[in-house]
Formats: structure tokens, C-alpha cells, sequence
């Protein structure tokens, strides 16, 4: 029997032998990864996604949804002025929609308060009513008491005096004639000088009451009449003041006696045209409700209750992104599509200031575009979102490519186009009109060439030249770039993928989780498995985080709330530098 001798190794041969196979593995590694650089080899499972270069009629839109709305809106306020620091309450509204005609009751305010007020207000006109007659009655009796002065008793006093000169004038002459008789009698001696002088003072005391009726008269024309004139007139004019003052606080408390009236007639508000009746509800920048128009909420004064939209007269409000609304002008031809109508319209204003941002708002700013539409159907209603597609530019039968198969590179624009069997090259394209899906081709590209549609994603097939820095103030077209609301997962070119695997372009999230879900939920059952994930690698390897509940399956609305999520925290990555 024969027996193998057993030969040990050296330690420092059995060392050799291993690192020479480490040194054969290493070369033969490099190798097939030199091969694969060189050739263009790119394994089954990590293989470019690839898209058709196609001709056709390319459309530059600006796609957004918008809330529709009438252009000439009868705004319906509250008349009503608040009763201390609170507004009114609604008793009773309109349900909002409604068909109206004019005159038609659409909002009951509360008039309690009012009819309160009124009745005290009533008191109080009837109080000054009084005041005004007296006053009335005051100044007519000044004026009697002026006329009775003058015709009255200022004539029976003058005649009175006049009376008194005659007798004294007359006393005089006697005295006069006693006198001189006197005078003849002791000019013979029979009377004595007494008695000659008692004759003079007879005739001395005629003339001094002569004189004093005289001046009375002159007293009583030329003073005492016009010192009564002047105290009646202005007994006159003081009443008449009171007059006018009493007169002005009844027309004063007649007014508001009319406003309290006319407040309670405003507590019902009427249609004041035909319409549909728009509830005014107010929301504060965090999209809380503020004001709701229904029975119950208090409403101030001057507060907008309802809106009463012509429906002769639509349009669409949308807003637009600050990145596409240089592409925007008033007279540009407009599509919509409201709740399956596709209707036509015009952009009829752009406006020149971003809108108000709100407590959750973002820094990018939206600008408020309003679209006219064309012959609007009764169908539409106020409030209804539409999707407008407002049209930028048309070209016909130019060469497109999808807008992400384009790789920038300082100022100069790149694709990866596949030249053979495992083959690509890098070709410089000079590219015209873009959207957000979609760039037409001046130069570079054929009709029917192959490109790869995520060539980020494959940098290492491309052979990018080294460009020279763009001279100064020098600018170049900028691409339409992914959207806030969008994620990598984004709708593409004619049924191509984008760098994700999923459709190419830029949607909503909704309708990208919809086209997700169309294409990987093969057995139709409203979610997407494990295995029916694989199909796509950036699916299969967000599958776990997407699962929130665990359950083995992705449903509709996991993948939208995963990819909200990721948009409010911004796209991975970015364009190359």
C-alpha cells in the first residue's frame, strides 16, 4: 500500500501563492471594468433608459390649474353699523349655489338691537317736535309784542303828552293874559306889586310845564321808542335762533330716526341682480377659516357676505410659477378643461405683483393670471378648478427630444446617443424652443436616433469635452428645470422613463403617482407589491420607506404622501456643474 508523503510549505511560500492570486484577481477586474468603460458595456439590470428622437408638432405649455370665477361679480356687503364693540348676527343665509333672481331674499341679520333703538328714537323726535312749536309760538309773540309797541302803546303815550303841551300851552296863554291884565290894573293903581308877581310866577310855572311836556315827547320819539325797538327786536331774533336750533336737533333726530329705519331695511339683504349665489367665507394666512357666512357668525360692518358672478362673463385664476411667468402674455390662446369640458380661452391679464405668501407659503412666488373663456357653458360654476394649458409658442413638424436627456455643461448642451451594440456617444446638440417635457433640436440629432433619456445617471459612458468658462455677462438658454411640486419620478416623452424609471416631464404629484401606479400595479389591484416594484430600481429601493404601514404593498396613497414628502425637502442631486 502505498502512502503520500506529506511536504509542508514554507510560510513564505504559502504567503506568494495568495498574493498572487489577489494580484490576478485585481487585473482581471480591472480589465472587464476597462472593457466595459471602453466598449460601452452596461449590464442588463443598470442599462440606460433609451427614447426616440421624433419629429411632430411641438407645443410650448404652460400647464397649471386654476379656480374658476366670473369677471364682473356683484359684491353684496353688510350695510348694517355695529351696536357697540361687536358686529351683527346672522339669523338666517342662503345656501351657497343657489339660483337667484333680483329681489330675492338671500341674508336675514338680527334687528333687535335696532328695533330697540328705534322706539327710544321715536321719544326723542316727538320731545324735540315739541320744542320746535314752542319755540314756533315764541318768536310770533315777539313779533306781536313789537307791532303792539309801535301801533299801541307807544302811540298812546305820545298822544298823552301831546295832550299834555295843549293844556300846558293853553295854561300858558292864561297866564300870559292874567298878567298883562295885572300889569294895565297897577299901571292905574289898584293892584299892588305882590300881586303883579304872584301873575308873573303863574305864567313862569305854565312855561316850565310846557317845556317838560315838550321834552317827553322828544324823549319818548328819540330815545324810549328805539330802546324798545331795540330789546323787542332782539327778542325777536333770540327767539328765532331758538327756533332754528330746535328745528336743526328734530331734522337731526329725524335722521337717525331714518338710519335706524334704513338699518333695520338693510337687515334683510336682497339679490340685487340674477346669479349664483358665492358665499364669502375668509380664510387667515394659515388656511384657517376666519369668517363663515352661515347663521349664527357675527359680520361687521362693510364685511363682504356674497359675491353674485355674471355667468356671461368666466374665467379661470391661476397662478403661475415666478420660474414660467416671463413666458406669459395678455392675447395667448389658452385651453381648459373644467370638469371634462374642454373649452377656449385668452389670457386677458397677467398681473405685475407676486401673490401674498402665506405662514406656510414657500420663497418661490406665484403670480395671479386671469384667463377669459370663451362662449362658458351654464354647466361651469364658481369655485370649480380647471386645468388651463396656455400656449407659448407652436413650431410644426420640429425634431424633439425629452428636455432631461440634455446634460448641461457650461453653457453647452450635451446628449449620450447610442451608436451601436452596448455603444454610446456624446454629442454636442444646439437646441431651440423647450418646455417642461419636451426640447426641440436645431443641430446634432437625426430623426430616429436612439438617446439615453437619464444620462446623469450614466456619466460614465459620456466623454464630456473641456469647455472654456462663458465670457462675461454672456448668457445661454436655461432648460426647464423639475418643479417644487415635482419629484424624480416625473412624467416623460411618449411613453419613455425618466431618471427614475418612471415617465419623463414635469406633473403634479397626483397624476405621477397615477401614471406610477398604471404602469408597476400589473395585476390591477389598487397597489403595487415587492415584485411587481422590482421592475424599477429606484422604486424597488424606496419600497421599504414608501411601505408606512408595513404590509408588504405600496398603495396609492403611501407613494403620493412618500412623494410629497420628498418635494417639500427638495430633489436629491441637481443639474451638473
Amino acid at each position: 500500500m502505498l502512502r503520500h508523503r506529506h511536504i509542508p510549505l514554507r510560510r513564505g511560500g504559502t504567503l506568494l501563492v495568495v498574493l498572487s492570486l489577489i494580484l490576478l484577481s485585481a487585473v482581471g477586474i480591472g480589465g472587464w471594468i476597462y472593457y466595459r468603460n471602453a466598449s460601452g458595456y452596461v449590464g442588463s439590470e443598470n442599462a440606460p433608459i433609451l427614447e426616440t428622437v421624433f419629429r411632430g408638432d411641438f407645443d410650448h405649455i404652460v400647464l397649471e390649474q386654476g379656480e374658476v370665477g366670473s369677471s364682473s361679480n356683484n359684491e353684496l356687503k353688510c350695510q348694517v353699523k355695529a351696536r357697540g364693540s361687536t358686529g351683527t348676527p346672522i339669523l338666517w343665509v342662503i345656501d351657497e349655489g343657489t339660483y337667484v333672481k333680483k329681489g330675492d331674499k338671500l341674508c336675514e341679520l338680527d334687528s333687535s338691537a335696532l328695533e330697540n333703538e328705534i322706539k327710544g328714537q321715536r321719544i326723542v323726535v316727538s320731545a324735540a317736535e315739541a320744542l320746535v312749536i314752542s319755540s314756533d309760538a315764541a318768536v310770533r309773540q315777539a313779533a306781536i309784542s313789537r307791532q303792539e309797541y309801535l301801533e299801541g302803546i307807544y302811540q298812546t303815550d305820545r298822544k298823552l303828552i301831546l295832550s299834555e303841551i295843549a293844556i300846558a300851552e293853553q295854561e300858558r296863554r292864561r297866564a300870559e293874559l292874567s298878567l298883562a291884565s295885572a300889569e294895565r290894573l297897577a299901571a292905574k293903581g289898584t293892584l299892588r306889586p305882590l300881586q303883579i308877581q304872584a301873575e308873573q310866577f303863574s305864567v313862569q310855572n305854565a312855561k316850565n310845564v310846557l317845556e317838560s311836556a315838550k321834552s317827553r315827547l322828544r324823549v319818548l320819539d328819540e330815545l324810549t321808542k328805539q330802546k324798545m325797538l331795540v330789546q323787542l327786536d332782539s327778542s325777536i331774533e333770540t327767539a328765532r335762533a331758538k327756533l332754528e336750533s330746535d328745528r336743526s336737533v328734530l331734522l337731526e333726530e329725524k335722521l337717525k330716526l331714518d338710519e335706524l329705519q334704513q338699518q333695520i331695511s338693510w337687515c334683510t339683504i336682497i339679490a340685487p341682480a340674477n346669479g349664483q349665489v358665492v358665499h364669502a367665507n375668509a380664510q387667515d394666512r394659515r388656511g384657517n377659516a376666519e369668517f363663515i357666512v352661515a347663521a349664527g357668525s357675527i359680520v361687521r360692518e362693510q364685511q363682504n357676505l356674497f359675491l353674485l358672478p355674471d355667468p356671461t362673463k368666466m374665467q379661470v385664476r391661476a397662478k403661475i410659477n415666478e420660474s414660467r411667468i416671463t413666458l406669459i402674455r395678455e392675447g395667448m390662446p389658452v385651453k381648459i378643461q373644467v370638469q371634462g369640458a374642454n373649452l377656449l380661452g385668452q389670457v386677458s391679464k397677467v398681473n405685475k405683483y407676486a401673490e401674498a405668501g402665506g405662514w406656510l407659503s414657500t420663497t418661490v412666488k406665484e403670480y395671479v393670471t386671469a384667463i377669459e373663456i370663451y362662449n362658458p357653458p351654464p354647466t361651469i360654476r364658481t369655485g370649480m378648478t380647471a386645468e388651463v394649458q396656455i400656449f407659448v409658442e407652436q413650431i410644426p413638424n420640429a425634431l424633439q427630444i425629452p428636455v432631461h436627456a440634455v446634460y448641461e455643461s457650461r453653457g453647452h448642451y450635451l446628449v449620450l446617443r447610442k451608436s451601436g451594440p452596448n455603444k454610446y456617444e456624446t454629442v454636442e446638440v444646439e437646441v431651440g424652443a423647450t418646455n417642461e417635457r419636451f426640447v426641440t433640436v436645431n443641430k446634432g440629432l437625426s430623426d430616429g436616433d436612439q438617446i439615453v433619456v437619464n444620462p446623469r445617471q450614466h456619466e460614465y459612458l459620456m466623454n464630456i469635452p473641456e469647455f472654456a468658462d462663458l465670457p462675461p455677462n454672456e448668457e445661454f438658454k436655461v432648460l426647464p428645470k423639475f418643479s417644487p411640486s415635482a419629484d424624480s419620478e416625473s412624467a416623460g416623452p411618449r411613453g419613455g422613463s425618466g431618471p427614475d424609471g418612471a415617465p419623463g416631464g414635469s406633473r403634479q404629484p397626483a397624476e405621477m403617482v397615477k401614471l406610477m401606479m398604471d404602469r408597476l400595479d400589473t395585476d390591477h389591484d389598487g397597489k403595487i407589491s415587492s415584485d411587481e416594484a422590482a421592475v424599477d430600481d429606484r422604486m424597488s429601493q424606496r419600497f421599504a420607506s414608501q411601505d408606512a404601514n408595513g404590509d408588504g404593498f405600496v398603495e396609492e396613497a403611501e407613494l403620493l404622501n412618500a412623494m410629497q414628502k420628498r418635494a417639500t425637502q427638495g430633489l436629491p442631486g441637481g443639474p451638473p456643474k
